[in-house]
């Protein structure tokens, strides 16, 4: 069903025939246990690569959260397939972000995939704050509209802002950094490393960067995935290709 990490990637072997209904978020696309392992593999992969520290996770708990986000969460339409969904969950409930900054949230689905490992039904830790980033205002409103029904706290929350402002004022260290943004003026995707670049700086020791997109915005993505590539950046780096879309996962 999978490879190994060769020459700085996981891919599934099925990675370009597993391919997301947009608009039909919560549809089965394989049978559970096959999700499960093939994250499994990509987990264990990441630990090979020195990007994560083990690949445990609570799988019960993501059951949990994973339900309360299809009873609560209006989506439109989305590119994060279950086994996307999964893997971004476990990314965080293996490192435990105290802080996160996620940009480019749209309707929060991503967001809440990152987040909630700390918050709502799925919750394994505390976080201290989870910040989703949206420049769009309307879509903002959702987001947190959306979040606010599964985490009551407000740990987790959505901001109508620019992301590259964000990260670049943030203050404190950040954990986790979560990129989905698209630029104006031709940018695209290729916003990812001015947003990385602004927050550099504060990434703590060990953070993690999760980049979408890194198989089919590639192109856009070359200076971006040349930078996390260089061990003079990062510490390590792993395509993990899951699907069509993919998922650069780095650590600081």
């Amino acid at each position: 069903m999978t490879t190994g990490p060769v020459d700085g990637e996981f891919r599934a072997q099925d990675w370009d025939a597993y391919k997301m209904a947009t608009r039909d978020p919560f549809v089965e696309l394989e049978p559970l246990a096959a999700e499960i392992a093939v994250v499994d593999d990509a987990l264990a992969a990441l630990v090979a690569a020195g990007v994560l520290p083990h690949a445990s996770y609570d799988g019960e708990r993501f059951e949990a959260h994973r339900a309360a986000v299809r009873e609560a969460f209006e989506i439109p339409w989305t590119a994060i397939t279950p086994r996307q969904e999964r893997l971004i969950w476990a990314l965080a409930a293996i490192t435990q972000p105290a802080r996160m900054v996620a940009a480019g949230v749209f309707c929060g689905f991503t967001f809440i995939c990152n987040a909630g490992a700390a918050v709502g039904a799925g919750a394994t830790y505390q976080a201290e704050d989870l910040v989703g980033v949206e420049i769009k205002a309307e879509e903002a409103e959702r987001a947190e509209r959306n979040v606010r029904l599964v985490d009551p706290t407000g740990v987790a929350h959505v901001i109508a802002e620019d992301a590259v402002e964000v990260v670049a004022g943030y203050p404190g260290t950040i954990d986790l950094l979560y990129l989905d943004a698209n630029g104006d003026r031709g940018r695209g995707k290729g916003i990812y490393l001015e947003i990385l670049e602004a927050g550099y700086d504060r990434l703590a020791p060990g953070a993690l960067v999760l980049a979408h997109n890194s198989v089919n915005a590639a192109e856009k993505l070359a200076d971006y995935l040349q930078f996390v590539r260089d061990p003079t950046h990062m510490a390590a780096s792993l395509n993990v290709i899951l699907d069509p879309e993919g998922l650069e996962v780095s650590a600081r």
